[in-house]
């Protein structure tokens, strides 16, 4: 089954610079975003993906660009925003020869930026595609534990995710403990899966869904409420968790959640910006996307650069539950929402240049 991503309208351009090419070797579209390099070479990951036109892979890499600007920003890092893009046409599956042959040409790619801008794996892709990549070009992270490399970020992302969710719980339930708390999850990928088996180890009452009907089966193995895909907004839950591709929370859908906020993984969840507004209007915390993920990017960056024990590193991405609750703090005491305030963060510290790390304790 192919699954597509939704098709929104293009983004604002304020990119340093874009490449945009046909692979020579595999002859699909590809795209390179540099949002930002103004707090130092960019990190962001590819993304290989089914699209029903080229024009949403590049809209897709802009929005997912800029929120790695925003993401790497309040994180603390000194580290720019970019995003990269293999675009897959409806119904295209690739055997192993034209897989390989797409992550050289983003090899290519990347290396075309001269240092600007560095990948790692994202959804669709792996650390051993970033193996490939790493023929072609040094500018590279993410690569396989058996080389040496810092391996799969989606443990370090779930960490945060769950540190996150804590503190939003904190927020609307009076306590970060999620024994008996219900929480919906939409998406069980390789960050997805992960938290929902920790939630549920941890006593959680689950409602999951994916848009890979085999992903009923670890559904089932938790003893987790399993809804159609579409549906699982209509679910009464504590915490939304979205965790898949972004877009999700559309105006119709914002209007219909059954929640009390809205915390997940997913880049993007909001179909429109003003969507943290139609949140905040029907009580519904939100717990803005780019800090809740950070994880993985605060992990890749910060053991590409050694800076730190792995165990410091991960010290240092559940400290993203004590962002999300200054940046809860903030936007009460500003009486903006949480997105806004998070946005602030972010700003400050790109003006100020990396003098003032975000996650400085």
């Amino acid at each position: 089954m192919t699954h597509t991503v939704p098709t929104l309208p293009l983004p604002d351009f304020a990119h340093e610079r874009v490449e945009v090419i046909t692979g020579r070797r595999s002859g699909l579209f590809l795209t390179v975003a540099l949002h930002s390099s103004a707090l130092g070479s960019a990190l962001g990951g590819a993304r290989l993906w089914t699209y029903a036109h080229w024009s949403d892979a590049l809209g897709d890499a802009l929005r997912l660009s800029a929120a790695m600007t925003l993401k790497n920003a309040a994180a603390g890092l000194d580290a720019g925003g970019g995003k990269s893009v293999i675009a897959l046409p409806p119904g295209t599956t690739l055997d192993a020869d034209r897989r390989r042959a797409a992550f050289l040409d983003l090899g290519d790619a990347v290396e075309s930026l001269h240092g600007l801008y560095r990948t790692a794996e994202d959804v669709g892709s792996t650390t051993d595609d970033m193996l490939v990549v790493s023929e072609r070009t040094e500018h590279v992270v993410g690569l396989p534990d058996a080389v040496g490399g810092s391996g799969e970020p989606a443990g370090p992302t779930s960490l945060g995710v769950y540190e996150a969710l804590r503190a939003t719980l904190e927020r609307v339930a009076g306590t970060a403990d999620v024994a008996g708390r219900r929480i919906t999850i939409s998406g069980l990928g390789q960050v997805g899966s992960r938290l929902a088996v920790r939630l549920s180890a941890e006593g959680a009452r689950l409602t999951v869904t994916d848009v890979n009907p085999a992903k009923r089966d670890l559904a089932t193995e938790l003893g987790a409420d399993w809804v159609t895909p579409g549906q699982e907004h209509l679910a009464p839950a504590d915490v939304f968790v979205p965790a898949g591709i972004g877009g999700l929370l559309t105006d119709e859908v914002i209007d219909a959640l059954d929640a009390k906020a809205v915390c997940g993984p997913a880049n993007n969840p909001l179909a429109d910006h003003s969507g943290a507004e139609r949140l905040a209007g029907r009580g519904i915390l939100y717990a803005p996307d780019f800090v809740v993920n950070a994880g993985g990017v605060i992990y890749l960056d910060l053991e590409a650069k050694q800076l730190g024990t792995r165990a410091e590193i991960m010290d240092r991405v559940a400290q993203i539950g004590d962002t999300v609750r200054r940046i809860f703090d903030t936007a009460d005491s500003r009486g903006v929402t949480p997105l806004e305030a998070a946005e602030g963060l972010a700003a400050e510290r790109l003006a100020a240049g990396g003098r003032q790390p975000a996650l400085a304790h």
